[in-house]
């Protein structure tokens, strides 16, 4: 075994995470981008070909892409861990000693921001090849000035990640002929936050493929990747395709030695470890919104999303504003685990604790409530008409005064930071959980309030019983799949305000709906007793009814 190989297998599978967000790549991913990278690139000419990790950890990912090069090479990159540095360029100039390695300690965007007014992303020389696995960094880690930059430099909004920058960034900085992977969170594909790094890989490179690697866990860390292939600026634009594969309880198809060779079939597919996925394959559709979500499209999923769409009335958007619940930024004396005395602004609270579908638990937990609406308008509470919770905010003044952002805000020291509406607390309300494997959507009836690990909407009741009914049913998970493509680990989906509002409805006049409403008050009633899954199953089959499709497992 040579020196060079000697050293390599050393770091031949690093997958670990450090603490600024870095996370190294395993050598099956490494070499599976770089084989898409190679299966996309232009033909170069005599001159050396340039590639830039921007990102260089051990040098797993410059390793692949050399192998897979013949003639000279300059390779380009930047790394912030020093160690992390001298090994990959030990490892590099061992395997690839006629390779010129410019590889420099320090940011690829602090190089960008402090060094350059116009020069890597001005007139600086382009990069044939771009490989890269950036660093999972959400920009107010990394402090707000440098945020600030950051988002000023690449015209970033909202809650983002430093990724988002490196994308922008490399896109720039990739010649127009060039090819380039990237691996990042497949968060940026659905978020609020990724809307700019999406419009700037639609505007600024040509997309070839897209993997959403989802819950693969080929990361040690709690990462679900996607990998993006692209092309220069200078190439013609064409639809990109769209893969993906997830952990499924399905019977599986086919076999496969591993989950990346996994995406050569579509449909389930096991591997040794026991798992199985799904795997479809598709092309990227984004809405033709260059800012929109990416989903995977097919001539299946367009007919099935088109059938929904010829038997939506609305959506659950205009049933009402969806919010999250309150926010005391001060949990242990306005929300403790157990109250050591009764008071008179005591209020129920509904927790994710109590939640289940359709009915929750009676509340377990209380909240001290200093809210109340006065001729229509939101104001906290005259303490003198409430000795016992004054006596007892009082003995807790120094820490809710802590809170100086309330007071600079004008509002009274023992407020609680977002109280929502005190008037829609007795309304009927849909609430719901956010992170769960099957929806969990409940209707709270007993003017609780609602804490802030919980969203909640009012409005029209009957609309709040049918939505219910949509929310909990199978169909709905289809929905959410199909149009959205987001899951966590272990098949789990984000219930979230951005998805949510989205759901269709069907014509509350119609029969079918008008049915769903009843079945969904009969079940809510009954479920005082015990569980009822004949009637829950039957709801759920009139969902399905209601928007002209058949029933399909999930």
């Amino acid at each position: 075994m040579t020196e060079a190989v000697r050293f390599s297998k050393r770091y031949e599978d690093v997958g670990d995470t450090k603490s600024d967000g870095v996370t190294y790549t395993p050598r099956a991913l490494a070499n599976f981008v770089a084989d898409r990278i190679v299966a996309n690139k232009a033909p170069v000419s005599t001159r050396p070909v340039r590639l830039l990790d921007p990102a260089v950890g051990h040098g797993e990912l410059l390793l692949a892409l050399l192998a897979r090069l013949d003639g000279p090479v300059e390779v380009y990159g930047f790394e912030t861990d020093p160690e992390a540095l001298e090994v990959a360029r030990m490892r590099l100039s061992l395997e690839y000693p006629s390779a010129l390695l410019k590889l420099r300690f320090g940011s690829f965007l602090d190089h960008v921001l402090d060094e350059f007014s116009g020069g890597l992303f001005g007139a600086a020389e382009k990069y044939d090849l771009i490989i890269a696995n950036p660093p999972y960094v959400r920009t107010q880690i990394i402090g707000a000035e440098r945020a600030r930059l950051l988002s000023s430099q690449f015209g970033l909004t909202g809650r983002v990640d430093l990724y988002h920058a490196f994308l922008l960034g490399m896109g720039t900085v990739l010649a127009s002929d060039g090819a380039a992977g990237f691996i990042v969170s497949n968060r940026f594909m659905t978020t609020k936050g990724g809307a700019s790094a999406r419009a700037g890989m639609i505007n600024d490179l040509r997309l070839r493929e897209v993997y959403d690697l989802g819950d693969t866990k080929l990361f040690e860390a709690a990462v679900l990747p996607a990998i993006l292939i692209a092309r220069g600026n200078g190439d013609e634009a064409q639809t990109p395709s769209f893969h993906s594969i997830y952990e499924t309880r399905a019977e599986p198809e086919f076999t496969s030695k591993d989950v990346l060779t996994a995406l050569e079939h579509e449909g389930a597919v096991a591997i040794p470890d026991g798992r199985a996925f799904l795997v479809q394959h598709g092309t990227l559709d984004n809405g033709n919104d260059p800012t929109g979500v990416w989903r995977l499209a097919s001539e299946g999923v367009e007919r099935w999303l088109d059938a929904v769409q010829q038997n939506t009335w609305s959506t659950f958007r205009e049933i009402g504003k969806i919010r999250v619940g309150i926010k005391t930024c001060a949990d242990k004396v306005f929300i403790p685990k157990a109250w050591d005395r009764e008071l008179e602004l005591h209020r129920p609270l509904t927790t994710h604790h109590t939640a289940q579908r359709f009915r929750p638990e009676p509340p377990h937990r209380k909240v001290l409530y200093p809210h109340h609406i006065v001729d229509g308008r939101k104001q906290a509470v005259n303490l003198a008409q409430y000795p016992a919770s004054r006596a007892y905010l009082e003995e807790h003044r120094q820490t809710l005064e802590g809170r100086s952002y309330v007071i600079e805000a004008g509002r009274e020291w023992y407020e609680i930071w977002v109280p929502q509406n005190p008037a829609d607390w007795h309304a009927p309300k849909l609430v719901f959980r956010d992170i769960c494997e099957q929806p969990t959507f409940w209707m709270d009836l007993e003017g609780t309030i609602v804490n802030g690990d919980c969203y909640w909407l009012t409005g029209d009741e009957d609309l709040l019983w049918l939505a219910l009914g949509v929310a909990n049913s199978t169909f709905i998970e289809r929905f959410y799949d199909r149009r959205f493509n987001n899951k966590l680990y272990a098949g789990r989906r984000r219930f979230i305000t951005q998805y949510v509002e989205q759901f269709p409805l069907p014509d509350p006049a119609g029969d079918s709906a008008r049915a769903i409403i009843e079945a969904c008050r009969d079940l809510y009633a009954r479920l005082i007793d015990g569980p009822e899954p004949d009637l829950e199953k039957r709801i759920d089959e009139m969902v399905w009814a209601a928007f002209g499709l058949p029933v399909e497992e999930v």
